[in-house]
């Protein structure tokens, strides 16, 4: 097998490409021929600073979403056959539950277990899920991580309702797959941005109204402006720390805040008054488990939605692809095609 490590120290350009002796197989395990592995900020931050956001181990492959077909399966295995096209779980053994148990956390992959930056990987049969039949392998990638998240925010905790509003900041992979997700449930989205071309592609794809922040850096109270001073209904929080008091500002009395990112850092200060005062719901979001992640799919193939991919990239390229995602000016998804 070939796969993408990192042996001795951090850094994209420390990646090597490996050439490895596949794992045998264990009862219930199962060898995945890997087509398609999508890229999220994680991997970034393990890859470039060892940290995602535990501190992460050496030697380390990266990445945690696969997309692929079953090439041999182990003693006992019964969720899935030869030849059948499967996606990779985040927890490998999270299953059901509204957070995961705390051994899940030790079945991370590219955390406690190797992630799947490779050309074949070996996976317990309960990790995995098939992928809808009308996605390509490099679309079936993207689901994972960013669109099980954007799920499991507006569905498996807030119940996302027609006529609703959802705020999402940004155009990475859980806020467009929020966006997307948004339109099936009939809410309308306000998408925001700091640069007006990405504004412009989330229009394309159904946003209802968009804010600049980097012009409208008061941007709580334009998103109040557009829902007539109530406010939107959730809040599909990325940024961290230094947007958490402007995405509580603009949300409305009783709405949602999901905190899922902290693409501006760990540091800062909250004011939990507000959150009193105007009895907002602030929840943590953590990937999801695999029971969300099946009800996800049944819904992307009833829909037939389609995962936005800004690029895909092939597998010797892997280093250029991190470094794209890394420069974000990506809308979307990053693809590394095997």
């Amino acid at each position: 097998m070939r796969a993408w490590r990192l042996s001795d120290a951090f850094g994209i350009n420390r990646l090597e490409l490996q050439d490895r002796l596949g794992p045998e197989l264990g009862p219930g395990e199962v060898r995945v021929r890997v087509r398609a592995v999508s890229l999220n900020h994680r991997d970034v931050l393990e890859v470039e600073h060892g940290i995602a956001p535990r501190p992460v181990r050496l030697p380390l492959q990266p990445c945690s979403d696969a997309a692929g077909e079953v090439v041999e399966i182990g003693a006992g295995v019964s969720r899935v056959q030869l030849g059948d096209r499967v996606v990779s779980i985040f927890f490998q053994r999270w299953l059901d539950g509204s957070v995961p148990p705390p051994a899940a956390l030790d079945t991370v992959l590219a955390g406690g277990l190797d992630g799947v930056l490779a050309d074949e990987v070996v996976l317990h049969e309960d990790g995995l899920v098939h992928s809808p039949e009308h996605l390509s392998d490099e679309e079936a990638s993207t689901l994972g991580c960013a669109a099980v998240t954007a799920w499991h925010a507006l569905f498996a905790y807030a119940r996302t309702q027609p006529g609703e509003t959802i705020l999402v900041q940004g155009t990475g992979g859980v806020s467009v797959f929020a966006l997307q997700f948004g339109l099936l449930a009939g809410a309308r989205v306000i998408a925001t941005s700091s640069s007006d071309t990405k504004l412009e592609r989330t229009r394309s794809l159904g946003a209802w109204k968009t804010i600049n922040y980097a012009t409208t850096a008061d941007w709580a109270d334009r998103a109040l402006e557009l829902t007539g001073g109530v406010g939107v209904d959730h809040v599909i929080e990325v940024g961290g720390s230094w947007t958490t008091d402007q995405s509580i500002r603009a949300t409305r009395r009783g709405g949602t805040v999901s905190l899922i990112g902290v693409l501006t850092g760990l540091e800062g200060r909250v004011d939990p008054h507000p959150i009193s005062v105007k009895g907002i719901r602030v929840q943590g979001i953590v990937v999801g488990s695999r029971a969300m992640y099946e009800d996800m799919i049944r819904a992307i193939a009833l829909s037939g939605l389609k995962p936005v991919i800004d690029r895909v990239f092939p597998f010797e390229d892997a280093r250029e692809a991190f470094r794209y995602l890394e420069a974000a000016g990506h809308v979307g998804k990053v693809v590394i095609s095997i």
